[in-house]
């Protein structure tokens, strides 16, 4: 089991529970663990202004991402899906909701490929370390999924559409057009799987959600290079909420921030795992290339 920066319980953010299991951290967020991923919803229900959808979750959880919009938002449709990147556990869902709800899916330039049918990501790594999630990884789906009618490439300017006071931060490494979410005002980064809040190697963490703070999923991650610039930065944000893609919400109170900062400049001896496919080579496969909107 890779345990990479143990966090407590009192590190973790306060959450509601509702009654359909959407755990509400803010009048304006929640999100929904859909077995091993979390889906955030941006709204207000009380408000009337449009809500936003992050990521879709698997293959198998439109249905349960409906009902709980349905029932924290009523019959109102989101203004858009935006996707952090587009794996298979972030992904499986995107096409039937856009489909379903015929709304805008908001991504950057760099995953076009996985989102319009082109390209499949690199190959898993089975060497990287850990437990069941890893050695399973290679036959996790790395074929892309089809939204052409509906994606739509995120403003250069960095603003969200549908999100006010939210942009968008390229957080490339675990995949070339990853990026990360942050609003300035309370200091609140939704980071995909730039860093995750609990270990994903392992069957056993990820489906207990042992709290730590822990690099990208090393299975899917092909470029540590740049998963190490992108661990740097969002540290740099001193981020006082943390919703990641795998794990509970942390906040990011003096531990947590500690342990975040510890992971950015120690991030070669915590998060690369010592072998395996993918290393810091910049002349090994998987370099996510183009640093567009960086």
């Amino acid at each position: 089991m890779v345990n990479q920066l143990p966090l407590s319980e009192t590190d973790l953010a306060p959450t509601q529970k509702s009654a359909d299991g959407t755990n509400v951290i803010a009048a304006d967020l929640a999100y929904r663990t859909m077995s091993i991923v979390n889906v955030v919803f941006y709204g207000d229900p009380m408000s009337p202004d449009p809500w936003v959808l992050i990521d879709t979750g698997l293959s198998a959880s439109a249905d349960k991402i409906k009902a709980c919009a349905s029932l924290r938002f009523g019959d109102a449709r989101p203004a858009a899906i935006v996707m952090t990147h587009a794996h298979f556990d972030h992904a499986g869902s995107v096409e039937r909701l856009a489909s379903f709800w015929e709304v805008p899916v908001f991504a950057h330039p760099l995953e076009r490929p996985y989102l319009e049918g082109q390209a499949s990501y690199p190959p898993a790594d089975p060497m990287a370390g850990g437990g069941a999630m890893t050695l399973l990884s290679p036959l996790y789906p790395r074929s892309p999924v089809d939204v052409r009618p509906w994606l739509k490439i995120l403003p250069a300017d960095q603003t969200v559409p549908g999100m006010p006071g939210w942009k968008w931060i390229h957080t490339p490494g675990h995949s070339p057009g990853h990026i990360s979410l942050w609003r300035e005002s309370d200091r609140t980064l939704i980071s995909g799987d730039a860093i995750i809040t609990t270990g994903q190697e392992s069957a056993y963490e990820a489906i207990v959600q042992t709290p730590e703070m822990h690099g990208p999923p090393r299975y899917f991650t092909p470029d540590w290079e740049e998963a190490e610039k992108s661990v740097a930065l969002v540290a740099s944000l001193e981020p006082e909420l943390i919703i990641s893609g795998h794990g509970l919400p942390v906040k990011g109170q003096k531990n947590a921030r500690d342990k975040l900062h510890r992971l950015a400049k120690s991030f070669r001896d915590i998060a690369v795992p010592k072998s395996g496919r993918y290393d810091l080579d910049p002349a090994k496969p998987g370099k996510s290339g183009d640093d567009a909107f960086r």
